[in-house]
């Protein structure tokens, strides 16, 4: 499962998104708050460190605030979900950035563990990689899945 931090950063960008689609301008951490459902004092520490990654700008002054600096389809959920929460593969042996050797695994060649689990997380990491936040912001841009 992600993480509530990832919850309140998905929502806190595909608000920013919404506004550069709308013509807005830059949000205030009020404005996010209320939009995202996030509680502010918890999003002020998620704005810092999605500006710190490269994915919103801040203002200061009068019309200041947080923007959307990559355009929504330059956003990819597989990075920004590693971004927040660090790795996301269900096992340390197969994580492609933070790879380690499980402890109590003699030989990854025959572990049927991490051959299933592998064959399901690639699934998951074709699709969440070719998703971005231009998906969940355009109306029907995900695919509905039955029994979900």
């Amino acid at each position: 499962m992600i993480s509530q931090k990832t919850k309140y950063a998905i929502k806190a960008l595909m608000a920013l998104a919404d506004e550069v689609a709308a013509g807005g301008n830059a949000l205030t951490i009020e404005e996010i708050a209320l939009r995202s459902g996030a509680p502010k004092r918890f999003l002020e520490h998620i704005m810092l460190e999605l500006r710190n990654a490269g994915y919103v700008g801040s203002r200061r002054g009068r019309s200041g605030g947080y923007i959307l600096i990559k355009q929504p389809k330059e956003i990819s959920i597989g990075e920004l979900l590693r971004q927040v929460d660090g790795p996301i593969a269900p096992l340390p042996c197969l994580s492609r950035r933070s790879y380690q050797r499980c402890e109590d695994c003699t030989d990854e060649a025959s572990c049927r563990l991490r051959k299933m689990f592998g064959q399901v997380f690639w699934s998951y990491l074709l699709l969440i990689e070719s998703l971005t936040l231009a998906d969940l912001v355009e109306e029907g841009g995900l695919p509905e899945m039955a029994g979900a």
